[in-house]
C-alpha cells in the first residue's frame, strides 16, 4: 500500500509547537509517513502564529516557496491566521484548507471536499466523531522533555491580542485526561513536564484550579521538573504564590509585564496596574528566593508617549528580570487597538526596544554571574556538532557542557546531572561536570 507523506512547519509559541505534535501524531496514525522536507511531501501543514507582522510574513513567504517547489502537493493552513478572512482572500488561490486547530479530526473530510481524496486510501478518510483534538495523544518532540496543553483559547480580548478570535474562549481539558497524559509521560522516563495554555493559572475544571492540579500532578511518583507558561498577572493568586516554594516546581515564573504605566495598561486591557505586578513579583520571589522571573513586554502602543515608556524602563530596572521577550508594536487586523493610530514611529520603537534590551542584557548577566562556582543540577537535553552537550538548569537559563568523551556525553542526554558552573555570559551559563549519575 503507497504511503502517503507529510510535513509540518510550526511558528510561534509552544502551544503552537504542541500543536503540530497532534497533528503528525494523527497524520502516522492513519498511515502518513513524515517526508524529508516540503519539496517532498504529499501534504505540508503549515502551524502559523499570527502574533506580529514578521510572523505572518514568514508564513507568506513559505506559502510561495512551497508552492514554487511543490505545486502538486497539498498545503494547510492551521494556527492564528486560519481564521483571519483576509490572510483567507490573499492566499485561496495557494492554500487548499484554512483549518482551524480545533477541527483537526475532520481534517481529511474536510480536505476531501477539495479534491485531496484522490490521495488518500478510503480507509484513512475515517473522521472520529466528536474527537476533542487535544485528547489525542502527540508525537513528543522530545523523550525528555514534554509540553502538555491543559487548554486552548482565551477570555481576556487584551486590545492588541489576536489569540481570542484566533482560538476562540478558553476551553480546559479534563483533570483526569491531564493525569493520564503526564502520567504515561513519566511512565516512558520523561523527566521535564511543562504546562501549557495561553493563561494557564485560568484553568478551572471540575471545581478544581490550577493550584489544584499542580498538587495534584506533585502527588504523582518520579524524578522530575514541573514547569508552566504562561500565566496572566490576574490570575496569580496567593495560593498558587505559596505553591512555587514546592521543590519538584521549576523555580521559573513567565509572567507578562506588556507596559510599565498604568494606562498604556488600562488601554491593553491588562486588567492590573504596576503596583500590582510589583507586589506579585515582591511576593512570588519572597516564597522562591531562587527563582527567575521573564516576562514579555510591548513598546510603541498607540498614544505611548516617552514619558509612559520610562514607566517600563523604571519597571525593568527595579526588577531585574532574567530575561524579557520585547516587541515592537504591530496592529493586528480585528483587535480593538487596531482602530487606534499607530503614531509611534518605527525608529522610536526601535530605540525602545534597544533601551530595554541593555537592562536586560545587563541584569541578565548580573543574574548568571550569581552561579559562578555554584554545583547545580541541569537537564541535558543533547549534544551539538561541536560536542558539547547542552541543556537547562531548572531556573530556565541555558547550559552548555563539554564533556571530551563523546560516548559520555551522548549518554547524559535525558539525565539530571550535577555541573559547577565555570562561566556566566548574559545568553547562559557553563559548566563542568561534577558527577556522572542520574538522580
Amino acid at each position: 500500500m503507497k504511503k502517503n507523506t507529510y510535513y509540518i512547519i510550526t511558528i510561534g509559541c509552544q502551544m503552537n509547537k504542541a500543536d503540530s505534535e497532534r497533528v503528525a501524531s494523527f497524520l502516522e496514525e492513519r498511515a502518513f509517513q513524515l517526508a524529508a522536507n516540503s519539496k517532498e511531501a504529499d501534504l505540508t501543514i503549515i502551524t502559523t502564529c499570527g502574533i506580529r507582522q514578521s510572523a505572518e510574513d514568514r508564513a507568506y513567504g513559505l506559502v510561495n516557496q512551497i508552492k514554487k517547489a511543490n505545486p502538486t502537493g497539498s498545503l494547510v493552513i492551521t494556527g492564528c491566521l486560519a481564521k483571519r478572512k483576509d490572510v483567507i482572500r490573499r492566499l485561496k488561490n495557494q492554500v487548499d484548507l484554512f483549518l482551524p486547530i480545533n477541527e483537526l479530526p475532520n481534517l481529511f473530510e474536510l480536505l476531501k471536499k477539495n479534491n485531496f481524496q484522490e490521495k488518500l486510501n478510503a480507509d484513512e478518510l475515517r473522521v472520529i466523531n466528536g474527537e476533542k483534538y487535544l485528547s489525542i495523544i502527540p508525537k513528543y518532540h522530545s523523550p525528555y522533555t514534554a509540553f502538555v496543553p491543559i487548554g486552548n483559547g482565551c477570555n481576556n480580548f487584551c486590545s492588541y491580542c489576536v489569540v481570542p478570535y484566533a482560538r476562540g474562549r478558553e476551553v480546559y481539558r479534563p483533570i483526569e485526561e491531564i493525569l493520564s497524559e503526564v502520567k504515561g509521560l513519566l511512565a516512558q522516563g520523561c523527566k521535564e513536564i511543562i504546562l501549557i495554555a495561553q493563561n494557564v493559572n485560568s484553568y478551572h475544571s471540575s471545581e478544581k484550579n490550577f493550584a489544584d492540579l499542580l498538587r495534584l500532578i506533585l502527588l504523582i511518583p518520579g524524578e522530575f521538573w514541573l514547569r508552566f507558561s504562561s500565566s496572566h498577572p490576574k490570575d496569580l493568586d496567593d495560593d498558587l504564590i505559596n505553591l512555587m516554594s514546592e521543590p519538584k516546581i521549576c523555580p521559573h515564573l513567565h509572567l507578562a509585564l506588556q507596559s510599565g504605566d498604568d494606562e498604556i495598561l488600562t488601554k491593553m486591557n491588562r486588567k492590573y496596574s504596576a503596583d500590582h505586578f510589583r507586589e506579585l513579583i515582591r511576593k512570588v520571589r519572597g516564597v522562591r528566593a531562587d527563582l527567575a522571573v521573564t516576562t514579555d513586554v510591548i513598546v510603541g502602543f498607540p498614544g505611548e508617549t516617552k514619558e509612559q515608556f520610562e514607566n517600563s524602563v523604571k519597571i525593568f530596572q527595579e526588577l531585574q528580570f532574567d530575561f524579557a521577550y520585547i516587541s515592537r508594536y504591530s496592529p493586528r487586523p480585528g483587535t480593538v487597538s487596531s482602530l487606534l493610530v499607530d503614531d509611534v514611529k518605527r525608529e522610536e520603537k526601535k530605540r525602545r526596544e534597544e533601551v530595554l534590551s541593555k537592562i536586560i542584557e545587563e541584569s541578565s548577566l548580573k543574574k548568571n554571574q550569581q552561579y559562578l562556582g555554584k554545583e547545580m543540577v541541569v537537564l541535558i537535553d543533547g549534544v551539538n556538532k561541536k560536542g558539547r552537550c547542552y541543556g537547562k538548569t531548572a531556573s530556565f537559563k541555558n547550559l552548555w557542557l563539554f564533556v571530551q568523551d563523546q560516548e559520555l556525553a551522548k549518554s547524559l542526554c535525558g539525565k539530571f546531572i550535577k555541573v559547577k558552573i565555570v562561566s556566566a555570559t548574559s545568553s547562559g551559563l557553563e559548566g563542568e561536570l561534577v558527577i556522572e549519575n542520574n538522580f
